[in-house]
């Protein structure tokens, strides 16, 4: 009897411990939910095709500090792009490489007059091929007979800027001058970057492109023959976010960052003329 109470008291202590660990063990916690991803943000950049490596670099160092961005840059002769968006094309950001087209957005209700802002400049130099089939060693020499001149067309931003500085030409080559050099073109382009094109692949003796073209890799297939101060000009670049663009924070921030130290230096580095 004393054995078979003891072996009951037992038991009991047993059942009372299992009872007390059971409530001491706290449940397992449930995991979280895996968080969802940052939803990206598409910016797209309609820029002039004189901006293409630049800008290229920029977006880079722009995706950095904004996790999540994407972005899509649409590259052409400044003209082109502002036709494309009168035609509906969408965009956030406008950069132009005159102020002619930015205008031209402005009147057609593309951007509030007011927001675009000067961001860099460029100059104008001539370029030859590097065996220099023409023989070009100077400006004057473009008058010769039987050259082929490459330039843009007379729309695009260097097209015109090529056409007032064969002009200025006039006052130290002869009154016929800028006419002369005319009849030796070959070939309208429509951006800048195919008139470099052009003359890299020989198909010119020479062409007129602003002088951030002459990028490391063009250099080895062209040479520059610089344009005085007199006879340059000054081209300046403007940039808007679009009246209807569908990430205009995302593009006040790019724009922001074009003009900061860091992106002006990348601009300058490029062969541009910061703001």
């Amino acid at each position: 009897m004393r054995l078979f109470k003891l072996l009951a008291i037992g038991l009991a202590v047993g059942l009372l411990a299992a009872a007390c660990t059971s409530v001491m063990t706290p449940a397992p916690a449930a995991s979280a939910p895996p968080a969802a991803p940052a939803a990206e943000q598409r910016l797209t950049v309609f820029a002039a095709a004189s901006l293409t490596d630049a800008f290229n670099e920029i977006g880079d160092q722009f995706k950095q500090q904004h996790p999540g961005a994407a972005l899509d840059f649409n590259y052409a002769g400044s003209q082109q792009l502002r036709m494309q968006l009168e035609q509906g094309a969408a965009a956030d950001v406008f950069a132009s490489a005159n102020t002619k087209e930015m205008n031209n957005a402005i009147q057609a209700g593309l951007v509030v007059s007011g927001t675009q802002q000067t961001f860099v400049r460029n100059r104008l130099t001539v370029i030859v091929p590097k065996d220099n089939p023409g023989g070009i060693a100077e400006l004057k020499d473009l008058a010769r007979p039987g050259l082929k001149i490459v330039l843009a067309a007379p729309g695009v931003p260097v097209g015109g800027y090529a056409l007032t500085a064969l002009d200025k030409m006039n006052a130290d080559f002869g009154a016929t001058f800028s006419q002369t050099v005319l009849s030796n073109v070959v070939s309208q382009e429509d951006n800048v970057r195919q008139v470099v094109a052009k003359i890299q692949l020989g198909e010119g003796d020479a062409g007129i492109v602003y002088t951030s073209d002459v990028t490391p890799n063009a250099a080895e297939m062209v040479t520059r023959i610089d344009i005085p101060d007199k006879y340059n000009v000054l081209a300046t670049y403007p940039m808007a976010v679009l009246k209807g663009a569908p990430q205009a924070d995302l593009a006040a921030r790019f724009m922001d960052y074009v003009l900061s130290p860091d992106g002006q230096a990348i601009l300058q580095n490029w062969g541009f003329i910061p703001k």
